[in-house]
Parts: structure tokens; sequence; C-alpha cells
């Protein structure tokens, strides 16, 4: 009797230390394919089964039968964190074999281990696919940034400060300056529906075929409706990322400029006073057709302003109208008010101006739009050229 109680107690540790051996192996990797492999090898090695498999992870070890017979297999939950069985364990036994109880004692415990362990190494794939991805974006916004205007030719005369700050790593609004050898300088403020990456891809896009056209002479409102018909013409996902354009092209020579706005939001013009009015006169520059790519043969029309000495110009996206404080917008109407107030004649300054008024209102609330702004000032001092602020 005490021999049989002997001989159960070393088998009992023998049995104990295999689950401690098999415990340190499966936990010594973190790679999710070697812990399922290395859980089947222990199953079919320690036990001599004929073979073991996962339901769900399709992993297999040992021979594994084309058809099972139901009465050779025994199946072992896998449960997560919370309790719900997530795989199986399936070991398949030799014909007329069971398992005894301290075998199955073993099993179950094994199978404890091996769902942690594959927990675990789940969560170590999201968290490089996570790192992964973060790295992408980060890649994502050097490209981005890197396709904002670099270097700014010099226009005696102007000043102009643009900026940009996207929500997210990377963002939907676009600006972009494109000189001609003719003399004009084309400008383009947009804004592509939606914000992150999807959008992100649409602005590459876009900004390409605008510099095409622009180097390609098309005149300001041919570009606007080619634009419109190539970004309709790209497909479904296109027509839902459609894009509010502000196309200008300024002409330092004869201080004009022509404004193309297709679906964009309104932007500010600045005329100093005059000897016949002492206010200044303000315009709003609306929108004379819908945004690029939502229809297929929209219209759009061009407008023609004079830029005399003092002129200024505000435009923007509207994730500086929608900046928030609670529920208050800060609005169009803030906006203009802050553009009026401000009496830098230097671009960035009003930049500068623009943005602290947002950051006052907001009180240091998160916002959930990129705000993007391009001011252009007419300066007295023809040797003045531009600024720029990205």
């Amino acid at each position: 009797m005490e021999l049989d109680e002997t001989l159960i107690a070393q088998q009992q540790v023998v049995r104990l230390q295999a689950l401690l051996e098999a415990s340190r192996l499966i936990h010594s990797t973190i790679a999710l394919d070697s812990v399922l492999t290395i859980v089947l090898q222990i199953v079919v090695r320690e036990l001599e089964l004929t073979g073991a498999f996962f339901k769900h992870a399709a992993h297999s070890y040992g021979d594994i039968p084309e058809e099972l017979d139901p009465d050779l297999l025994v199946t072992f939950p896998l449960h997560d964190k919370s309790g719900d069985v997530f795989d199986e364990l399936v070991v398949v036994l030799p014909p007329d074999r069971t398992l005894t109880l301290d075998e199955l004692d073993f099993l179950e415990s094994l199978a404890i281990q091996a769902a942690v362990a594959i927990e675990n190494a789940h969560f170590h794939q999201r968290t490089v696919a996570w790192q992964r991805l973060e790295s992408d974006m980060e890649n994502a916004r050097l490209v981005q940034r890197s396709l904002l205007p670099q270097e700014m030719p010099a226009i005696p005369g102007y000043a102009l400060a643009l900026r940009s700050v996207t929500c997210y790593a990377v963002g939907g609004d676009l600006l972009d300056i494109v000189p001609t050898k003719a003399g004009p300088i084309h400008l383009l403020v947009a804004d592509v529906a939606g914000k992150g990456l999807a959008s992100a891809l649409v602005t590459t896009s876009f900004r390409s075929a605008f510099r095409a056209m622009v180097n390609s002479d098309v005149p300001l409102l041919e570009i606007a409706t080619r634009m419109n018909l190539l970004h309709y013409g790209e497909g479904e996902q296109s027509r839902r990322r459609y894009v509010t354009a502000f196309f200008i092209e300024l002409d330092p020579a004869t201080h004009t400029m022509q404004i193309v706005n297709a679906g964009h939001n309104p932007a500010f013009l600045i005329h100093p006073p005059t000897a016949e009015d002492s206010t200044p006169k303000i315009t709003k520059i609306g929108a004379s057709g819908t945004p690029v790519g939502l229809i297929p043969f929209s219209t759009y029309q061009v407008e023609t302003h004079a830029l005399p000495v003092g002129s200024r110009l505000l435009v923007y996206t509207d994730g500086l109208t929608e900046v928030f404080r609670g529920e208050e917008e800060f609005g169009e109407t803030r906006l203009l008010d802050s553009f009026c107030a401000c009496d830098s004649v230097h671009s960035e300054g009003v930049l500068d101006s623009i943005w602290s008024t947002l950051n006052q209102f907001s009180d240091g609330q998160e916002q959930s739009d990129d705000m993007t702004a391009l001011v252009l000032l007419r300066q007295p001092n023809p040797n003045v050229s531009m600024e720029a602020s990205i």
C-alpha cells in the first residue's frame, strides 16, 4: 500500500515537473507561431498521443487523420481573461487509448498556460502592428509636410503667410503655390471631405493634377472645370472625398487677382480706405459652384479683384470657423472680426493674431478638424517680398 502511494506521489512529482517545464517552454517566446507549435509538440510528445491541433488557429502537430473519429478526440477550451472561449485545443488519441485523470489534469493545466501565452502573443502582435502603423503614419506626415511649399518665390510688394495644422498625423487640407514663367502666381487652398489618411491621399493626387494644369498654362476657370471632371471620374470613393477649393491667380504686374471659389468657405478681402470713403471695404468672396468632384458638370465663375496698396486677403478652411468652446462655435463672424482687428503689416503676424484668438476662444479644448489659412498683404514698399509660415 505504501509502495503504491509512493509511486503515485512520484508520478505526480514527475507530472508537475513536466508541467513546469512545459510552462517554461510555452512562455519562452512571444511569437505566436512558436507558441502554438510548442504547445502542440508538448502535448503529443509528453503524452505519446497521435496528434493535436487548434480548432481555429490552423496549427497542428503529429498525425491528424483526414476523417476524425469523434471517439478519439478530446477537447480543451482556451479561455481569455474575460472567461470567453477563443479557441480549443483538440488532442487525437491512439486507438483503444483513454486519458488518465493525471493526464487530463496535465492537459487542462497546459490549456490554461497555453491560453495565457497565446493571448500575450496576440497582444504582442497587435503592439508590433500598432508601432508599425505609427511609424508609417509619421512617415506619411513627413511626406505630406514636404509637399507644402518649401521655397517662396519673391514677389516685390507682397507678403504672404501660410499655416496648416492637422488634427491627426496627416490631414485633408491642402496649400500650394505655383509660380509661372509668364509672371502670375497660382495659389490654392483646398479641403478634402473627411480627415485622416484617406483624405491625405486625395490631397496628393489633387495637388499633382493642379500643378500639371498650371504648368500647362491652362486658364484658371478651365483648371477648376477640368479638376472637377477629373476628380468625379475617379470613381465613387473620390466622389465621397469631394474637395472644396479656392483657386487664385495673382498677377503682381497689374496688382490684380483672379479667383474661382469651388464650394469653399468665403474668403475675406479688405480694401483700404479711400479719399471718398474713410472706412475699409470688406468683401466676402463666396462660392460660384459646387465642390470639386461632387457633380460631373458643375459650372464656375471667375472673379477679378484689384489689390491696391494696403489690401488684405484671408483664405481659410472650415477648421478655423469650427473651433469649439464647449458647444459654442467660433464661427465666421468672429474670424472676420479677428482679421479686421489685426493691424500687423506682416502677414505672419496676422496669422499669429488669428491663432492666438482661436486658442483663447477654445480655452485649450482639443479640436477635431484641420486648420489651414493663407494671408496675402499688398505692401506699400515694393521691396517687401513673401513671408512664409508652414
